[in-house]
């Protein structure tokens, strides 16, 4: 016996459930062992940063934690140091983006050549990304001291690179360069090896110079990798804390003193967590908004 099979138009329709019912609860068990871990070590200490901010609590067995409202940010406001670190962090955080990303397009643009011993030159440029920040710091340390290190040998005169007040922050920016450049060098290799070959042959065949090869087809090619790697870094410089503690601790005479060292002294120095909370929470919300106006722009440029 032949089963004839009714038209596609006369075949009901079944209709998933969406939601949360059905099937999706057979997920949450394998969700919950990747979810707790987030909700444990990101979540809660946000949070518990967040309340923190509006509380005076402060270092002590009997010491006692109050609401305080808005009383942290009313002193913060009219704390001059506060705005002199912001203003350094600023500083330092453009000034080591701009020049990393520079340097590390020039270096990606060398390593992306047929060279010989070219891996060698990539597996080189990787090596200050495997050192933890400290160790950084302290090799830079060593080097740069006045007494015995190699630079005061090979430049002329005695100079006290991390002690001298005029020129620590430079220095400070030199070596936040020099340990940042590896990842961005990376990522912009990778986005270069994706131009199509074809566009650069195309425009030289066309009478275009390297110069305006460079300008009109690799730049605006590898435009969504530089957005991308040159925002992360001005968060992360923004958010340092290792390097710049282990060089100067924010010396000498709060020069190099960034917001997150200041933070740091108020929490872990002086014992006032609430006020040191508050400088987070004001650090969060400037960095939130900044991300947030920077890629409404991104997007309304591509939408244009």
């Amino acid at each position: 016996m032949t089963v004839v099979s009714p038209p596609l138009e006369e075949r009901p329709v079944r209709r998933r459930r969406r939601g949360f019912g059905g099937g999706s609860r057979d997920a949450w068990p394998l969700v919950l062992p990747a979810l707790l871990p987030v909700m444990l070590f990101s979540v809660y200490p946000l949070v518990y940063g967040v309340l923190l901010g509006f509380t005076d609590a402060r270092a002590g067995l009997n010491a006692e934690t109050a609401f305080n409202g808005l009383d942290n940010y009313v002193e913060l406001a009219g704390n001059e140091l506060f705005w002199n670190s912001f203003k350094i962090g600023l500083i330092w955080a453009f000034s080591v983006t701009v020049l990393q990303f520079l340097a590390s397009l020039g270096l990606a643009l060398l390593l992306n050549l047929d060279l010989r011993l070219r891996w060698l030159a990539r597996t080189l440029a990787l090596v200050p990304w495997a050192m933890p920040p400290v160790i950084i710091a302290i090799m830079w340390q060593l080097m740069l001291n006045p007494g015995y290190g190699p630079v005061n040998q090979i430049l002329p005169g005695n100079v006290n690179w991390l002690g001298e007040a005029s020129i620590a922050l430079p220095v400070v920016i030199v070596v936040g360069v020099w340990a940042g450049m590896p990842q961005t060098t990376i990522t912009l290799l990778a986005g270069l090896q994706s131009v199509p070959a074809e566009l650069n042959e195309a425009a030289a065949i066309d009478g275009a110079s390297t110069w305006r090869r460079f300008w009109h087809v690799t730049l605006p090619a590898l435009r969504p990798v530089a957005v991308a790697i040159t925002t992360l870094d001005l968060i992360w410089n923004f958010n340092s804390f290792a390097l710049v503690f282990v060089l100067t601790a924010g010396g000498p005479g709060g020069t190099t003193m960034l917001p997150s060292l200041f933070a740091y002294n108020e929490a872990f120095r002086y014992g006032n967590f609430g006020y040191a909370a508050a400088m987070g929470n004001v650090m969060v919300v400037v960095i939130g908004a900044f991300l947030y106006f920077y890629l409404r722009g991104q997007m309304r440029r591509r939408l244009q």
